[in-house]
């Protein structure tokens, strides 16, 4: 039977902003609330990749929100993937990112489904907000790539090895539905702004539940508006 996983992937020792993935956000880490936007997908494995660095600040949390924590290599994030897929028994990773508080669990489902009837090395729904959008992909694509690869780029960012070379491997992406297109809409924590920006989305809009994507891309045309 296929085992499907969400890892999350987060390290502590931004450059630009150290710790992004604690910074607090209307009551709750981060990280939190990534977690929390992704508990309802029928998944049967969930876990936080990390490195030994950040795992004893990391660990609490994940296990609060019902997450495995594991370590690997700090700088090779594909060797990391594909060493936790082996441990888990995985052959289906859902790949998103702690520093993104407002992933999108309907987005997810949507590149599910669409890895599913495809049978896709890699799937995505494009021209969602930046930050609200996952990538699924086999772990088979990923030990193939990692076999193959010791370009720098490819082993820290782990997916364009894949996706950049649909030759090898199957790639099927779709544009999202037009109501929550808003690919200019930068909802992803990189820097102290971003976090200005995501503080203020949360005091509007949070009331304890994660908040859907037309909620976000109705805020992001609004602040267009209000700035232009």
């Amino acid at each position: 039977m296929s085992e499907t996983a969400v890892f999350l992937q987060v390290r502590l020792a931004s450059t630009r902003l150290p710790g992004k993935a604690l910074l607090p956000l209307a009551g709750k880490p981060v990280i939190s609330h990534a977690m929390d936007a992704l508990a309802t997908l029928p998944v049967g494995c969930r876990a936080v990749l990390t490195d030994e660095a950040s795992a004893s600040q990391l660990r609490p949390l994940a296990k609060a929100s019902g997450y495995e924590v594991f370590c690997g290599d700090p700088d090779d994030v594909l060797k990391r993937y594909c060493t936790a897929a082996r441990r888990f028994g995985i052959d289906t990773i859902i790949r998103a990112t702690g520093d993104n508080p407002l992933v999108s669990a309907a987005i997810t489902r949507e590149a599910m489904h669409l890895q599913a009837v495809t049978g896709a090395d890699y799937a995505g729904i494009t021209e969602t907000p930046y930050g609200t959008g996952v990538e699924v992909v086999r772990a088979e694509a990923l030990y193939d790539l990692h076999r193959r690869t010791s370009d720098p780029y490819h082993r820290e960012h782990v997916t364009p090895g894949i996706y950049q070379d649909p030759v090898r491997y199957s790639v099927m992406t779709r544009p999202a539905a037009a109501s929550v297109r808003f690919p200019s809409l930068r909802v992803t924590l990189d820097n102290l702004c971003d976090y200005r920006y995501i503080v203020e989305l949360f005091a509007e809009l949070y009331r304890g539940e994660p908040i859907e994507l037309p909620e976000i891309v109705n805020y992001g045309h609004k602040q267009h508006r209000t700035s232009a």
